[in-house]
């Protein structure tokens, strides 16, 4: 058994969501802090939450391909997106990035500013209130965010495929080997992957569920 797709998916969900991560907590603040157009801009950021991600694909291809002045430009500088693992990378973060963002915000949202106005008056700044207010009172909602927008990247297919194909031991996933097993009617290889992700989805919730559980308690 090729377990080159289990690599691949797991350096696709690890790079995104690091990339996730610092792009939905900026985001996060950025919105929390807004006093006009807060909820056209929340609904910019959650629009690929509702999209289906083969429509998400769509626009990722259309937006990268050789055929527009963006992808035109890219491809003259020598950056090439489009069947690529870092076209992958990029799928993935544009699904999981609401998920991120969304955990993110309500993780700022609950934070007492009370705390936050106290720790300002003992000196601290921007970065010392995150690692010494924010992250010590909401580090289980993050750990949860940060999870699901891994699992979310770990599972993705729709987008992934359409920007990044199914190119075996370049491009091709979990998710996409299951698919290419079924198409090829190895439905052996196709059980062998889903049990695999099944396996992993639920280790990964078992954990969300663990820390979601020991928050409340």
């Amino acid at each position: 058994m090729d377990w080159s797709p289990l690599l691949i998916s797991v350096k696709i969900a690890v790079v995104s969501t690091v990339i996730t991560f610092i792009l939905g907590t900026i985001a996060a603040k950025a919105v929390v802090t807004m006093k006009r157009f807060k909820f056209v801009i929340d609904t910019i950021f959650s629009l690929p939450l509702v999209l289906p991600p083969t429509v998400v694909g769509f626009f990722l291809l259309i937006l990268f391909g050789k055929n527009t002045a963006f992808g035109s430009f890219l491809y003259r500088i020598g950056i090439n997106i489009v069947f690529t693992w870092q076209g992958a990378v990029i799928a993935a973060v544009v699904v999981s990035f609401p998920i991120m963002y969304r955990t993110m915000r309500g993780a700022f949202e609950q934070v007492d500013k009370d705390l936050i106005d106290m720790a300002r008056l003992f000196g601290c700044g921007r970065i010392n209130i995150i690692y010494k207010v924010w992250i010590p009172l909401s580090w289980p909602v993050i750990v949860s965010g940060v999870t699901l927008s891994f699992a979310r990247a770990l599972g993705e297919f729709g987008a992934t495929i359409m920007i990044a194909g199914n190119l075996p031991g370049k491009t091709r996933t979990m998710s996409v080997a299951v698919y290419t097993a079924m198409q090829s009617g190895d439905r052996d290889l196709a059980y062998r992957w889903t049990a695999v992700i099944l396996i992993m989805s639920a280790c990964l919730l078992l954990v969300i569920n663990y820390l979601t559980e020991k928050k409340y308690k």
